[in-house]
């Protein structure tokens, strides 16, 4: 079964790759959204967004946070070996947000160690600011639910997976001691 799930994610994984090549309105730049469900274009999340770290996301999307803690991605801190660390050359795929101003900067930030939600979605302040009020509410009208979806990116409109998976790209991986 464990085979199955595998093999199912990362064909899920390709499929996410190959769409975010060819989905019509994306950008490299970020300043446009990609194509949301309904093949309308994702509004672009409000500007001067900071970085909140995995714990506020699981606070309202904790299954969403159950399945990644199982996920490769989720380790990638925890498993560099430690002389690499606080190498910046490393840092840049094993943390979240890591060379900005409210990203990861050292251990001290424990929610920003890994690839966490915000690596994808991009930082959540505004999602997490625009969401409390709506926190005890069952069943979101479409209104509250497109004001909840228009203040983070369903996914970053570029394609954030080759950023860290250069291998693909015809860059290998830095040499390091285990």
């Amino acid at each position: 079964m464990h085979k199955l799930a595998s093999g199912f994610c990362g064909s899920l994984f390709v499929i996410a790759v190959v769409l975010s090549f060819t989905t019509p309105g994306a950008s490299q730049t970020g300043t446009t959204g990609s194509s949301g469900p309904a093949g309308d274009a994702e509004p672009a999340p409000p500007a001067d967004q900071r970085y909140t770290g995995v714990k506020k996301c699981a606070a309202c999307h904790f299954d969403q946070h159950l399945i990644w803690r199982k996920d490769k991605h989720a380790k990638a801190f925890e498993n560099l070996p430690a002389k690499y660390k606080t190498d910046a050359s490393c840092l840049k795929c094993h943390t979240t947000g890591y060379g900005e101003p409210t990203g990861y900067k050292s251990a001290a930030d424990a929610n920003l160690a890994g690839i966490t939600c915000e690596v994808c979605h991009g930082p959540g302040s505004k999602h997490d600011e625009t969401c409390k009020p709506l926190a005890n509410v069952t069943k979101l009208s479409a209104a509250q639910e497109k004001l909840a979806r228009d203040s983070i990116y369903m996914m970053l409109p570029h394609n954030v997976c080759v950023t860290c998976h250069s291998s693909k790209g015809h860059k290998a991986h830095p040499k390091y001691d285990k």
